[in-house]
């Protein structure tokens, strides 16, 4: 009589340290890489500022100055000693935010609707599109000088170069962004006897917003560069006539502050904007399907 005899499942080996450490890697790939990228940046510029490659290479060539290139480590240092020893640089930051904040206001205010309105209306875009085509490719910044003729170099000045620099994304945006509503929805509210701003306010701007998001995460760009150019114009003080003044007194590790401190406010600004869009993109198809 044979007897069957059933086979063992094999037992599952444990991971081992490598298994751990490959899975972990994979799992965590894009900010590991992002992370060794940037360290090995900023090792090759401290070599650059500190004359290492030049001592390590026998290559004079490679020497750079301290007055052209400063160090992350010094840079970091100035950082330290004029936010927390001094604290120089909260009474820029602070003057610097509220201007890019009322320019940020002044051009949503004027340019979210007139995007929205111009993209409504037939016969008013193909008006304004022109205009809208001109005032993209104009370079605002070389219109700084007339500015400052015409109102001066006060607050006001300033906070309208940086929402004039500003406004043009957002006023694209939402032209663009009533391209894509569709027209349907717009014949069965009407059909409905719903008025324009019922309109507007249950249909073009839910289907427009994250458009209107993404203009305002291009703006953003441009309102860093309008503080730091409207600053150079008479303001007595801020993160543009800090880079102004240092950059002319050869401060070299100074103006890496300002500049590094106007790159990450503006990295943080982007980020929540890109987080909001990214809510309402998941959002906006959902409403969508219920709609249809």
């Amino acid at each position: 009589m044979t007897v069957l005899v059933k086979p063992q499942a094999a037992e599952k080996r444990p991971p081992g340290v490598l298994d751990v450490i490959r899975d972990t890697y994979f799992a965590y790939e894009r900010g590991i890489l992002g992370v060794l990228a940037f360290v090995l940046f900023l090792l090759i510029w401290e070599g650059l500022g500190r004359g290492w490659w030049a001592d390590l290479f026998h290559a004079e060539s490679l020497r750079v100055k301290p007055i052209m290139l400063s160090a992350p480590s010094t840079i970091a240092a100035a950082a330290w000693h004029m936010y927390f020893v001094t604290g120089e640089m909260w009474r820029h930051l602070g003057l610097s935010g509220f201007e890019f904040l009322l320019g940020f206001l002044a051009s949503c205010f004027i340019g979210i609707p007139a995007g929205l309105i111009c993209g409504r209306y037939r016969d008013l875009a193909y008006a304004a599109e022109p205009l809208l085509n001109a005032l993209n490719a104009t370079p605002q910044v070389a219109l700084i000088p007339l500015v400052v003729l015409w109102i001066g170099t006060g607050l006001g000045a300033r906070v309208f170069i940086i929402a004039l620099l500003m406004i043009v994304p957002l006023i694209i945006n939402g032209f663009a962004a009533m391209r894509t509503v569709e027209p349907k929805y717009l014949t069965l509210a009407k059909s409905f006897g719903a008025g324009e701003w019922t309109v507007f306010r249950t249909i073009i701007l839910p289907a427009s917003t994250p458009f209107l998001l993404a203009g305002i995460r291009l703006s953003i760009g441009r309102g860093m560069i309008g503080i730091v150019v409207g600053e150079i114009y008479g303001a007595p003080v801020g993160i543009g006539v800090m880079i102004n003044q240092a950059g002319q007194t050869f401060q070299t590790a100074k103006v890496f502050v300002g500049v590094l401190t106007i790159v990450i406010c503006g990295l943080v600004l982007s980020e929540v904007v890109r987080r909001i869009e990214r809510r309402v993109e998941r959002w906006r198809p959902q409403i969508q399907e219920q709609s249809s």
